[in-house]
C-alpha cells in the first residue's frame, strides 16, 4: 500500500472542506455551471468537449485541489479496492474449496475454478494467478490459505 502522510488527501475527501468552498464561491460555480450548460446546449462539435474539460479543470485549479491530490485519492481508493477484493477472494477460497475443479495442463501447469474464482499456477512455483468474480487479482505468493485450497482441490479431481 501507499503510504499516504499528505494530509490534502484527507482534506479532499472532507466535506466540511467542500462546503466551505461551496459557501464562498458559490458565485463562481454557479457561472461556471451556466458556461457549461451553454456549451453544452449550442456546440455540438468535438470543441465542445474540450471547452467544458478547461471548464472542469479551471474549476478544481481555482478550487486549490492539486492533481497529486486526486491521484492520491483515486490511488487510495484502488488500494482500498484491491485490498478488500483480496480479502474475500481468500474468504471464497475457503468456502468454495469443496467444490473447485483442480485440471492439470500435463507440464506442470495447473487450473483450479469455482463458480466464483480461478487459479492459475505451475508446480514448483511459488505464486499463482487470481481473477475473482472476472477480476484479475494479480500473481499471489502461495499461503497458508491458497496450499489448503490447491490441496482440498486436487483432492476433489
Amino acid at each position: 500500500m501507499t503510504n499516504f502522510g499528505d494530509r490534502g488527501v484527507v482534506k479532499l475527501m472532507d466535506p466540511a472542506v467542500w462546503s466551505q468552498f461551496i459557501r464562498e464561491n458559490w458565485l463562481v460555480i454557479v457561472i461556471a455551471l451556466v458556461l457549461l450548460f451553454a456549451v453544452i446546449n449550442l456546440i455540438k462539435t468535438v470543441l465542445k468537449w474540450g471547452i467544458v474539460i478547461a471548464i472542469v479543470a479551471g474549476l478544481f485549479i481555482y478550487s486549490g485541489v492539486t492533481m497529486d491530490q486526486i491521484g492520491n485519492a483515486v490511488n487510495k481508493v484502488a488500494d482500498e479496492t484491491i485490498s478488500t477484493l483480496k480479502s474475500e477472494a481468500q474468504d471464497v477460497m475457503l468456502k468454495e474449496a469443496k467444490e473447485a475443479k483442480y485440471t492439470s495442463g500435463g507440464d506442470g501447469t495447473f487450473t483450479i475454478t469455482t463458480p466464483n474464482l480461478e487459479v492459475k499456477g505451475a508446480a514448483g512455483n511459488d505464486k499463482v494467478e487470481v481473477v475473482f468474480r472476472g477480476v484479475s487479482l494479480g500473481k499471489w505468493s502461495i499461503t497458508d490459505t491458497t496450499n489448503t485450497f490447491i490441496d482440498e482441490a486436487k483432492k476433489n479431481q
